[in-house]
């Protein structure tokens, strides 16, 4: 997510007026945020299944692939909001596409990414239906959302350990969320504010 979507974003976010394929693309990542995930999820698992990605490997490319129109969309949004000045004096002093990019709209995208890694982090790491589809029921391809379901049995329920497994799977991520809580509020108000 970090290295794919902001150089996808910013070549759409350039040229989505003036190119018919851009502008398209835009579109079908910005129609790809209203389709849920259980209309995908039998789909999604087929497909899965015939590959043999059923594993870490295959749960990992499938967060991947969902995170990418909503990050798309906000990143877009973000580099609507910033003016091309920068991008055209560096072209008028020689630099490539390329040198623009990764040294001047890079950096200044830093509060949209870090809000964008966040938040799916946050999905991600507290996501139990994906992983209950994809990942087969072993003990070592088990999230810890899945984890604390072990505890589980038909007539009782663990409750002290389960809410260890609990406290022990949101600790990291409101550790996170803590010390980047400025980034995210400040991404998603510049993000969301031009489409």
């Amino acid at each position: 997510m970090v290295l794919f979507l902001p150089m996808c974003s910013y070549a759409i976010s350039r040229r989505r007026f003036n190119s018919k394929f851009y502008g398209f693309l835009y579109f079908f990542m910005v129609a790809g945020i209203f389709v849920p995930f259980q209309v995908k999820m039998l789909p999604m698992v087929k497909l899965m299944s015939q590959l043999g990605l059923l594993n870490r490997v295959g749960a990992i490319l499938l967060y991947i692939a969902n995170s990418t129109c909503e990050g798309v969309f906000l990143m877009v949004g973000y580099l609507a909001s910033m003016p091309t000045d920068l991008e055209e004096a560096a072209y008028i002093d020689g630099a490539s596409t390329n040198q623009v990019f990764y040294r001047i709209v890079r950096p200044i995208m830093k509060p949209i990414i870090s809000t964008v890694v966040i938040k799916n982090s946050l999905w991600i790491w507290n996501d139990y239906f994906m992983p209950s589809l994809v990942l087969n029921q072993s003990n070592l391809n088990r999230t810890l959302t899945l984890y604390q379901y072990s505890f589980r049995t038909e007539n009782s329920t663990n409750f002290t350990i389960v809410f260890a497994v609990m406290l022990l799977s949101i600790l990291p991520i409101f550790i996170v969320y803590c010390l980047f809580q400025k980034r995210i509020v400040a991404g998603m108000m510049e993000g969301a504010v031009k489409g």
